[in-house]
């Protein structure tokens, strides 16, 4: 730390929080960025992330997108309903894209972002934890703890990219939440079919199962009742492939093999206000989402991409960084997009989780109508890659 006052103070130093920080290297925009972990050992860790391909656009220009030693593209999305007529196939002639997106690694990714970002000449602060958040018309403190010692910095602006805990500190900032009474179960899985980048997005009454393009197999996705989460996570793995390909179907044989499972709970929660006196919320601490559509990370990455953009015009301009009236232009930017995204996912899940018969059949038809009318899967595509601007 070379001084102890910045323009944006970044608390929160996962892929988000390092993209904002890199957007704003050599603009004249000075930030620290404040981490509460140290860089992690390489572990076993199959977290997929689906990056769309507005995603991958963001991480080009970062300079982070060369750095990655595996990212699996995704040429062609499948939908369909288990135990349902209809099916929606988007493809990326249906967007107009080179590619739809990509299927990387969490911790890669993490570890790419950190490396490009130890390169520049950004504050960044590891091992930092945040113990209290302090703001004024002028100003915001941030107190941490940093190798035994109470530190206290102040910036114009600070920016909170963690999960939304220091959140919960502010009393203008209250989240809506929603749990789903679902678990993801994530693994790694060999099928008899190579993959050959399609994703697949199969509909349950339980909830969706997802597997998506990575490297030459599949990274699954299985959303299940938070008891069968628990379950699958201790059979052997006869079991689970057995019952997995009994769940998912036969359109790529039969599962032959699988890396170790994880779960890990779904919620909807977001914050009602994305700002307050001097902070604004990115990523999980403004939003986080159910991971159907893979909506989620994008939807973050694009929350720090304009916040960036939004600073530096303002910094351009001459004007005061964490001024009320730039904050209620950065609300603005991401009102929309936001919404929609959360909206989207929320009524994917709530639509095609049940089995209602009433519903069921109104899901086959609107996949097959869906599929049937071309400039309908252009405007679903294309917000889906790129978000409510489309």
């Amino acid at each position: 730390m070379t001084t102890d006052h910045y323009d944006i103070a970044i608390i929160g130093g996962g892929p988000v929080g390092m993209a904002l920080a890199l957007v704003l290297r050599d603009t004249g925009v000075s930030s620290l960025l404040l981490e509460a972990r140290v860089l992690p050992e390489k572990v076993e860790d199959p977290r997929p992330l689906a990056l769309s391909h507005g995603s991958y656009l963001i991480l080009h220009r970062l300079g982070v997108w060369d750095k990655l030693p595996q990212k699996t593209p995704i040429t062609t999305i499948h939908i369909s309903n288990r135990g349902s007529f209809g099916q929606t196939i988007l493809t990326r002639d249906d967007a107009g894209v080179p590619t739809l997106g990509f299927v990387v690694n969490y911790h890669d990714l993490f570890c790419s972002m950190h490396k490009k970002l130890t390169e520049t000449n950004t504050d960044y602060i590891a091992g930092a934890t945040v113990t209290q958040l302090v703001t004024n018309e002028n100003s915001g403190q941030v107190y941490f703890d940093y190798q035994g010692k109470k530190e206290k910095i102040t910036a114009q602006l600070l920016i909170l990219a963690d999960g939304g805990q220091l959140a919960k500190q502010l009393p203008d900032i209250t989240y809506q939440t929603h749990n789903y009474q679902q678990w993801a179960v994530v693994a790694n899985v060999k099928a008899q079919r190579k993959q050959t980048g399609i994703a697949y997005e199969r509909f349950t009454a339980d909830g969706p199962v997802a597997l998506l393009p990575n490297g030459e197999d599949f990274a699954l996705v299985w959303t299940v009742a938070p008891e069968t989460a628990k379950e699958i996570v201790t059979w052997d793995d006869e079991i689970f492939l057995a019952r997995l390909h009994q769940h998912f179907g036969d359109r790529l044989g039969k599962c032959i093999s699988a890396e170790k499972r994880f779960a890990f709970p779904l919620t909807l929660k977001y914050a009602t206000s994305i700002t307050t006196q001097r902070i604004a919320l990115i990523g999980n601490a403004a939003q986080t989402l159910h991971p159907v559509a893979g909506q989620g990370f994008n939807l973050g990455l694009r929350d720090a991409y304009e916040l960036a953009c939004e600073i530096i015009d303002t910094k351009n301009a001459s004007n005061e960084i964490g001024i009320p009236t730039m904050l209620a232009r950065y609300r603005q930017r991401r009102q929309i997009d936001s919404s929609a995204g959360r909206i989207f996912t929320d009524s994917l899940v709530k639509l095609f989780s049940n089995e209602n018969k009433l519903l069921k059949h109104a899901r086959g038809v609107g996949l097959s109508t869906l599929d049937c009318i071309q400039p309908l899967k252009r405007f679903v595509a294309r917000r889906m890659i790129f978000g409510a601007k489309g």
